[in-house]
């Protein structure tokens, strides 16, 4: 024996296989997020803040939240001011200001949102 007896090859796959061509190469990944009183969006990139802060904003209107809480982070503003500039083109939106401090800060923005009778 050559001391790698108990190894066993593996089948080597054509790729070309018909039985593997009906799997999707890729596939779009999907994730629930729970609809809270606050969204924290350090984990996400920059290009998803929009989609995503529009969909929270209209979900919490639908759910009859009044008042929600964006974390954004102090950093350098770059995402305060898009959420800002969204906040201010938001027909669910009432009004928005800084959090208090004991709630972030300038690093979160307080939404009021409008009641849904009133759309």
């Amino acid at each position: 024996m050559d001391g790698n007896s108990d190894v066993k090859k593996c089948d080597v796959v054509d790729v070309g296989e018909k039985e593997d061509a009906s799997l999707p190469v890729e596939q779009e990944l999907t994730v629930a997020l729970p609809i809270e009183d606050s969204l924290d969006l350090h984990t996400f990139s920059p290009k998803e803040i929009k989609p995503l802060v529009e969909e929270y904003l209209y979900q919490c209107q639908q759910r009859q939240f009044r008042e929600v809480r964006i974390i954004h982070g102090r950093g350098t503003g770059t995402q305060r001011n898009i959420v800002r500039s969204l906040l201010a083109r938001n027909p669910y939106v009432a009004e928005f200001k800084d959090a208090p401090p004991e709630s972030g800060g300038w690093g979160a923005t307080i939404v009021m949102l409008k009641p849904k009778e009133l759309l």
